[in-house]
């Protein structure tokens, strides 16, 4: 059956930490790296199917003839208003988790699982989030994350799920949208690269763009 592509509920929040861990890596798995796996997802996914200004979509991949059974292999996820995202998680969203994680940083407490050094960056990361650059966010006010499995890739289903996204986005009367990458992840930058997004104006390193009209230009190249 071929895959097709829904919105996302808090009732897919396992699938999409599964997903941001077996991705996190910069593009591959981060199993090894982490004694605390739900970590990545805290950060990047499940914020979006939880605060406001967001929107999540999925690419599901139902190949079970059993009933009700999904195979979720991807999903991109954003917000329209960065600065309102960023507001509300420190807000409601990263205090609970810094009462949880934050202790476990303490000098020579012990703790088990140990904390790996993986760890220990997402969850410097929970204690302080950093803001977008104002770059960025004038460039737009909306930013993506994207994910899919290794199984999905090159399929040409992220640019399926980045279509479905920037369609969102038109709806709403945003016009571009910006994401950013790890610098390892040549791949990704391949990607991204191919499918019109580019570097802007003071951007930082692996930090691109694409705006709607550019979006609608390529696409309308690719069909004539």
């Amino acid at each position: 059956m071929p895959t097709f592509i829904r919105r996302a509920t808090k009732i897919d929040e396992p699938a999409l930490s599964r997903i941001c861990l077996l991705t996190a890596d910069a593009g591959v798995s981060a199993e090894a790296i982490h004694a605390y796996p739900e970590l990545p997802g805290l950060v990047y996914a499940l914020p979006y199917v939880n605060l406001p200004s967001c929107w999540a979509f999925l690419l599901v991949d139902k190949t079970s003839e059993e009933v009700g059974h999904e195979n979720i292999v991807g999903y991109c996820i954003g917000s329209l208003a960065t600065r309102i995202f960023e507001a509300t998680a420190s807000e409601t969203w990263w205090p609970p988790l810094q009462a949880k994680y934050g202790p476990l940083l303490e000098l020579d407490r012990v703790v088990e699982p140990a904390l790996k050094d993986a760890d220990r960056i997402y969850i410097n990361t929970i204690m302080e989030f950093p803001p977008a650059p104002d770059v960025q966010v004038r460039f737009s006010p909306a930013h993506l994350h994207i994910n899919i499995l290794p199984s999905h890739q090159g399929k040409g289903h992220g640019k399926q799920l980045i279509g479905k996204a920037i369609q969102h986005l038109k709806e709403e009367r945003i016009d571009g949208v910006w994401l950013g990458m790890h610098p390892r992840n040549e791949k990704a930058a391949g990607f991204y690269e191919k499918i019109g997004f580019k570097a802007f104006e003071g951007a930082p390193e692996a930090v691109v763009g694409i705006t709607v009209e550019e979006w609608e230009k390529l696409v309308d190249q690719a069909r004539n």
